[in-house]
């Protein structure tokens, strides 16, 4: 069974998310488990409440610890995996950065992360890389270098021998050929998002960041595609689906789910509607901040709200939440 672990502190603040600390002795297997379940943890973190400055510090504190533990490693084996351990420290670190839309911190972050995976030699966590450059590229509304750095992710030596990993390279390519406005060859990797991942066995061991793709993510990934390319009702479609399948605990994930389905209906002209499912998001995250990467996203969809309906009063009404809301942000 894939690899999911979640805080028990009941405060779910990143402070309780402790990176093992070791002895200075030669390294082990032992050592490596213990490093690795740090990154478990953040993990989890990260599905609930998303991307924020604890997350990145604690990240980059364990690919530190990781780091020096990969000196005293008692075999060149050994070393690897530190090396491929502090990969995806790095990787949450990187991640935390771009879902707080802090990009050039990403970015620096990013290229650290691939130097990691490549002294690791760990096909996995350049995967990793390449998924999140393809990430970051589409917050700075670079699409083609996002779908250039897809097909780079398509072209690891983990993605042509295990269809899951090829399934989310495809998806992030097609993402950006959406945002190109290249609706054929969208919808073509799409295809091979969805034909990968129904040839992918998803109960084989995978490390924990992958837990948050399967049918339901890449049913919320078909939505966006959906809508840039002019289909909203497919989008809709697509995003009711995801919201069927993306499990509870990813909160973060389905609260980004929910607000594509907003901007669908919204584009299709159902205010009240759509207003009414914006508003759930709030009411999803409460409790933490919204991530930056959710509160560009709702400010888009508040930008295509006031300029579709700027008389209405239930649009006027949400402008008021949001406002709000953000101001607690």
């Amino acid at each position: 069974m894939r690899r999911r672990h979640f805080l028990t502190a009941t405060t779910g603040t990143t402070a309780a998310v402790v990176v093992p600390l070791v002895a200075q002795h030669s390294v082990g297997t032992s050592d490596v488990i213990r490093l690795r379940s740090g990154v478990d943890a953040l993990v989890a973190l990260d599905a609930t409440r998303g991307g924020h400055d604890e997350l990145e510090r604690t990240a980059l504190a364990g690919a530190a610890e990781a780091l020096e533990k990969q000196k005293l490693g008692a075999s060149q084996r050994i070393r690897r995996r530190l090396f491929s351990v502090a990969a995806d420290y790095t990787s949450m670190a990187d991640w935390s950065a771009i879902d707080a839309k802090r990009t050039n911190r990403a970015q620096s972050l990013l290229d650290r992360s691939l130097y990691l995976a490549g002294m690791a030699k760990d096909s996995v966590a350049e995967l990793d890389a390449w998924n999140m450059y393809s990430i970051l590229a589409h917050h700075r509304g670079a699409y083609a270098e996002a779908v250039d750095s897809g097909h780079a992710a398509q072209a690891t030596a983990i993605a042509r021998r295990d269809p899951f990993y090829a399934s989310l390279a495809h998806a992030r390519t097609a993402l950006g050929h959406s945002n190109l406005g290249e609706r054929q060859a969208a919808l073509r990797s799409l295809g091979c998002a969805q034909e990968a991942l129904g040839n992918a066995s998803l109960d084989d061991p995978r490390p924990s960041w992958t837990a948050f793709y399967g049918p339901g993510e890449l049913l919320a990934l078909t939505a966006i595609v959906r809508d840039k390319i002019g289909e909203p009702a497919e989008a809709e479609a697509a995003s009711h689906r995801a919201l069927a399948g993306i499990p509870k605990e990813f909160r973060r994930n389905r609260a980004l789910a929910t607000a594509r389905l907003a901007l669908a209906q919204l584009h299709q002209r159902d205010i009240d509607q759509t207003c009414a499912t914006a508003s759930t998001v709030f009411t999803m995250m409460a409790g933490h901040p919204i991530p930056g990467r959710m509160r560009s996203l709702l400010g888009d969809y508040y930008r295509d709200l006031i300029t579709l309906a700027p008389d209405a009063s239930v649009a006027r009404e949400w402008g008021d939440r949001y406002r709000t809301e953000w101001s607690r942000a």
